[in-house]
């Protein structure tokens, strides 16, 4: 599950190579998009349609959270391994010229929508007994800009609240029967390379890995 991005694209690309089968469901760019921006997968170029079952989310409903893996389960028998991508876009702007609809897709779509889905993986995986979720952000440093430039007011939040529910989960990790995993891109530019590590992780099925934040970035691997 993620956001419309060039990470989610490269992640996508590397879950075709490694697996028979996978679901996808994406959050629509209503952020940097108009009010009738394309939802959902209507705008997504299909990958690997061999492979790739593509799923509905409507991420502001707690009902369709759990709708969401039935559906995925229906189709693939079993989750196994969920893999939460938060690249959110970044949106330019002043308080005064704040659009009151794009503060309603960002607290449903990019807040609420993650808290549901979390919640109810977990309940599943702890049922279960097992299962790995997968957190998977960018953490590029900012780059600086002149004392004039407009601040990212909605995606700089949308993806401080993604990094706090991600270090929530780490924290709580080792109580629980499934594994969580965080991932943090510490520099832009390498979807593909970043994407490759994020399965090799996966991988290697590693229980020492679960409830840590592994880094990727150019100059090396940091755990």
């Amino acid at each position: 599950m993620g956001n419309e991005s060039s990470l989610t694209s490269a992640i996508e690309v590397e879950a075709s190579r490694r697996v028979e089968r996978y679901t996808l469901a994406l959050l629509p760019d209503r952020l940097s998009g108009g009010d009738n921006a394309p939802t959902g997968l209507q705008s997504w170029p299909s990958l690997s349609a061999d492979k790739c079952i593509s799923l509905e989310w409507n991420p502001g409903s707690p009902i369709a959270a759990r709708t969401l893996i039935i559906a995925a389960e229906n189709r693939i028998e079993q989750v196994n391994e969920a893999i939460l991508v938060c690249d959110p876009p970044s949106i330019r702007t002043t308080v005064a010229d704040l659009s009151m609809a794009k503060v309603e897709v960002l607290v449903n779509d990019y807040i609420k929508g993650w808290f549901f889905l979390v919640k109810e993986l977990a309940a599943v995986f702890r049922t279960r007994g097992g299962g790995v979720i997968a957190l998977v952000y960018p953490d590029a440093a900012e780059i600086a800009g002149d004392k004039d430039d407009t601040v990212d007011l909605l995606g700089s939040t949308a993806l401080a609240a993604f990094r706090a529910l991600t270090r929530g989960l780490l924290a709580a990790a080792f109580s629980e029967p499934y594994h969580t995993l965080g991932f943090a891109g510490t520099e832009a530019g390498d979807d593909a390379g970043f994407a490759s590590f994020i399965f090799k992780q996966l991988d290697e099925g590693n229980r020492r890995n679960s409830g840590k934040l592994h880094k990727y970035g150019k100059t090396g691997f940091f755990r």
